[in-house]
């Protein structure tokens, strides 16, 4: 469907989506962490727990918990403005292979514990950072290293997160010829000015051509990035973005509501200056492009399947990975500032390259802390998680946990309904497209009262 066409047939759409640009007034975009991607939060997890991880890792390996694999690759050609994760752009050859060699010994270590011994992974994981900044010869001798401990025979889903601009026709290949079959493209926006204004290495031309070659060879998912209310972002060029995503005909969109973190540029200049509100959009109106581009993808034969994401369709396409780890799977993290969790054990890698080189050197483990979740936290886990997809069935934790959510929230719950944000029946919580919206916002609801305050730690 053509921009032409889709302006024609959704006018209704279209004049919903001219909500005016604003980052200042009620709901500005602050900064902080907005986004929940684990209980209990970051804050919470010390250096003087991480004795605990190494108690599961000494004790026998489960029957009926999944295993997911992640690695963490923190190279990148530039640093974009908005991003809070461990990446190093200044790295030459011979200390990306001495970080890649240290990878491998931390795995090493790994897959000699009793906990983790002869464990075929369900899924893998490459994350960055960049992975696809790596070279081919680096990302072949890097899986096959890793597949002599962990083999993938087994493996339903390898997924790997691409800057475009570090893609080739024969990068690709080398990557649909290692094993990955969800290939996930950091586009974030198809506006070279927009681009340039938030700090991506890449422009618009190299989005087009990875998309291109990608089509080609064959990956059973092809995924693409979108972050609405960026800098300089304005309705129009939203319309234009979302129009141009779905001409792309991608297997699934994903669609992030623009955050600012502390440890972000945008943050240090907001600190140098004074200002408290970010130069971002404000929530109400990332929600409102975020409805439109739904409503949209919609139309064009896509189906809503989280509060962030959008499949061609979903009878083919999942996301091994968050089901899993949302359902409570072992994660096998190695890497700078890499997060993983075993037997309910939460952890996290040294945060700095330094000292995380220095331990793998040591023969050591490079854990910098954990936290051990007792039963109702790792209930509370599951069941915030679970409620991004829209929906979850009461059963599934009531079996599992033995705890009824409808009676250990029953006020939280009944206070979701009266808001208009959830519905429920007899077995299943479903969450109304306004509460999908800004379903990380409600989600602190449910949280323990210690952990309620935590959340822009």
């Amino acid at each position: 469907m053509s921009s032409a066409q889709s302006k024609s047939d959704s006018p209704n759409l279209i004049k919903n989506l001219r909500v005016p640009l604003n980052t200042e007034g009620e709901d500005s975009t602050e900064v902080g962490n907005y986004f929940v991607a684990n209980y209990p939060p970051f804050s919470f997890w010390k250096p003087e727990y991480a004795s605990s991880i190494y108690d599961v890792l000494n004790s026998p390996r489960p029957e009926d918990t999944n295993l997911g694999v992640y690695f963490h690759i923190p190279f990148c050609r530039k640093r974009c403005h908005f991003c809070y994760f461990r990446v190093y752009t200044d790295k030459n050859a011979n200390e990306i292979n001495a970080y890649l060699d240290a990878g491998i010994r931390e795995f090493e270590r790994y897959a000699q514990t009793e906990y983790l011994a002869g464990r075929k992974p369900q899924f893998v994981y490459f994350g960055g950072g960049t992975p696809s900044y790596l070279s081919v010869k680096q990302l072949k001798e890097l899986t096959n290293r890793m597949k002599d401990l962990f083999p993938w025979d087994e493996t339903e889903e390898v997924a790997f997160e691409c800057e475009p601009g570090t893609l080739t026709e024969k990068k690709l290949e080398a990557l649909r010829e290692i094993g990955v079959t969800r290939l996930s493209l950091g586009i974030e926006n198809f506006d070279d000015h927009i681009l340039e204004v938030n700090g991506r290495a890449h422009r618009s031309k190299e989005a087009y051509r990875a998309l291109g070659f990608a089509k080609t060879l064959g990956f059973d998912q092809v995924n693409i990035d979108l972050i609405a209310g960026m800098m300089d972002e304005t309705p129009e060029n939203w319309e234009r973005c979302v129009e141009t995503a779905i001409e792309q005909d991608p297997d699934c969109v994903t669609i992030y509501q623009m955050e600012i973190p502390y440890n972000t540029t945008i943050y240090k200049e907001m600190k140098e200056s004074g200002r408290v509100t970010a130069p971002v959009a404000n929530w109400p109106t990332k929600r409102a492009w975020v409805d439109w581009a739904f409503s949209r993808f919609e139309e064009a034969g896509y189906t809503v399947s989280s509060a962030y994401t959008v499949v061609k369709n979903p009878e083919t396409t999942k996301f091994v990975y968050r089901d899993s780890l949302w359902e409570g799977a072992d994660l096998l993290s190695a890497g700078v500032a890499s997060f993983g969790h075993f037997g309910g054990v939460h952890y996290q890698n040294q945060a700095d390259v330094g000292p995380y080189m220095i331990e793998v050197d040591k023969g050591n483990l490079p854990i910098f802390r954990a936290y051990e979740t007792n039963n109702e936290e790792r209930f509370i886990r599951e069941f915030v998680l679970q409620l991004k997809l829209g929906h979850t069935k009461l059963s599934y934790f009531k079996e599992k946990y033995g705890i009824d959510p409808a009676t250990r929230f029953t006020d939280e719950l009944k206070g979701l309904q009266d808001e208009g944000y959830f519905q429920m029946s007899d077995d299943e919580i479903t969450i109304s497209r306004d509460g999908m919206l800004q379903v990380d916002r409600l989600l602190h609801r449910f949280f323990l009262a210690e952990h309620r305050d935590a959340r822009y730690t």
